[in-house]
């Protein structure tokens, strides 16, 4: 070996490498544990409706640990995004001390039954507020479903100059609207031939000149009729 210089270079070539490979990581280990790099601020950036300064300290609190280089950017990203109305958080390391949080929160679109409230995204969250909201209920994990249908529902009902208050699929998935006039509308089960909100414009198309001639206020309507639909009148007395 020590005659043959293509040998001797291919050694020399591989010794080299591995001396720059461990001058790397004993620089990365110096730089990690250095304290001349310290961590002074996080930078919060978007627009926070829900989420306050002391919120975001108490979640990062003993989480910012270690110097610039060695901030576990992950073990932060969770915790922030543990806090109830935050949906996503993008961190980036901005030198020479700072971490900017980039926070993306929850825009409520309604309530959900068993608690919580549900995002436009049709994600549910643990956020609570105020806002007078529209109900969601349904089996655990349908909360996307949910969220879609509202909406379909919505755009349907609007011509009524209504909304709905309350949309509701029950475990064999049959559909109750409650719209925030107080009508109430049964629309039964999807059926390939007649899903729901064909049921639902069929009674819209139809309200001029059935429900909104009728004496009395209608209370309740009833769409699992193939042919029709079933009212049901308001006591004249109030009760």
């Amino acid at each position: 070996m020590w005659d043959n210089p293509r040998q001797l270079n291919a050694a020399a070539g591989f010794l080299t490498a591995l001396a720059l490979v461990v001058f790397a990581v004993a620089l990365a280990q110096l730089l990690l544990r250095s304290p001349l790099f310290p961590l002074r601020e996080i930078q919060v950036t978007g627009t926070l409706g829900h989420t306050t300064r002391a919120q975001i300290e108490a979640a990062t609190r003993g989480r910012v640990t270690g110097n610039f280089f060695a901030v576990e950017l992950g073990e932060v990203r969770t915790a922030l995004e543990a806090l109830p109305w935050v949906r996503r958080v993008q961190l980036r390391r901005v030198w020479p001390d700072r971490l900017e949080a980039a926070i993306e929160e929850h825009v409520a679109l309604a309530r959900w039954a068993d608690g919580g409230l549900v995002n436009e995204q049709g994600e549910r969250f643990a956020g609570a507020g105020g806002a007078a909201l529209p109900v969601l209920a349904g089996p655990a994990g349908t909360e996307a479903e949910l969220t879609r249908r509202y909406r379909q529902f919505a755009q349907i009902v609007a011509p009524l100059g209504a909304a709905p208050a309350s949309v509701v699929m029950s475990q064999r998935r049959a559909w109750l609207l409650r719209l925030d006039d107080g009508l109430t509308i049964v629309l039964g089960r999807d059926v390939a031939q007649d899903p729901v909100e064909a049921r639902l414009a069929r009674l819209v198309a139809a309200y001029a000149e059935s429900i909104e001639r009728m004496a009395r206020k209608v209370q309740h309507v009833d769409l699992r009729y193939p042919n029709g639909f079933a009212l049901r009148l308001a006591d004249p007395k109030g009760g």
